[in-house]
């Protein structure tokens, strides 16, 4: 182990964002715990650093998987510096096109399961007085699109969480960072998108969306690399921002999506504040 290293603890490590952090944070010299459902896949790490890597399954859906995770982490390197919940996977298809079953599984692995490792880690960091959280979100959970709706619901949920979590862990000394990326060159249009059975109905209305992510893969401009560099840096600033967007499109997307919402409370603000009690008369 290296010694006075901060040492990351990495969900879905096996591809995209999960093995691009990981491979950073060993270059930098970090301690790694990475973790995935297939450990067998994470193998290739072991050539860069060895003696500051810790391979450990973890199925973020699946109770108990981790504290283990957690316990082997603080056995091998004795603290949790950062935790990064990336562990997620996404679903294109209109609502109605979304069988139940579907976006429980979705809110199951991209909210719930982010929960359960922060709940596992955050005694550790409690303890030392110190880290960090970061959610990998999307600029999907700042604003949706037709045809993302389950997705999005799930970064929703996660964002939510996480902004009042970073009130309650403060104290503590633990940060908490909300990623944002817009469309990076990892696997995720490829191996992480499921799609949905299409109704007739929405063909053409969620059409768009589907060519959209079918061809996508292969020509993002964001480097996954770059991004695990631009969220250390936020991290070690002493002011690290609740929400960080990676890329163009993101920063794009979430200043016009902020910019409307502001115009639609301008226009509004004198109806909406009609809504309260009138005041008696003496």
């Amino acid at each position: 182990m290296a010694a006075n290293k901060p040492t990351w603890f990495i969900t879905g490590a096996s591809s995209g964002f999960g093995m691009a952090f990981a491979r950073y944070a060993l270059e930098q010299g970090y301690n790694v715990v990475a973790t995935a459902r297939t450990p067998a896949k994470l193998e290739s790490l072991a050539d860069i650093a060895p003696d500051r890597l810790l391979v450990h399954a973890l199925d973020v859906t699946v109770r108990g998987d981790a504290e283990k995770a957690v316990e082997a982490a603080v056995k091998r390197f004795r603290r949790i510096d950062v935790l990064i919940n990336n562990a997620g996977y996404g679903i294109v298809g209109a609502l109605e096109e979304t069988p139940e079953e579907e976006l429980r599984a979705q809110m199951e692995t991209n909210f719930f399961g982010a929960v359960a490792v922060t709940k596992a880690v955050l005694p550790v960091m409690r303890n030392q007085r110190s880290g960090a959280v970061v959610n990998i979100s999307s600029l999907g959970g700042q604003l949706s699109f037709g045809g993302f709706s389950a997705y999005s619901a799930s970064k929703f949920a996660l964002e939510g969480m996480s902004e009042a979590l970073a009130q309650e862990v403060a104290p503590f000394g633990i940060k908490v960072l909300i990623v944002e990326p817009g469309a990076f060159r990892t696997g995720f249009a490829a191996d992480a998108l499921k799609h949905m059975p299409v109704m007739d109905a929405y063909r053409e209305i969620v059409g768009g969306t589907r060519e959209f992510a079918h061809g996508m893969h292969g020509t993002q401009e964001g480097d996954p690399a770059k991004a695990a560099a631009a969220i250390d840096t936020a991290l070690r600033s002493p002011n690290t921002p609740l929400r960080l967007q990676l890329g163009a499109d993101a920063v794009a997307a979430v200043r016009a999506h902020s910019e409307n919402l502001l115009k639609d409370l301008a226009a509004w603000e004198n109806v909406v504040l009609e809504t309260r009690i009138a005041s008696q008369a003496a």
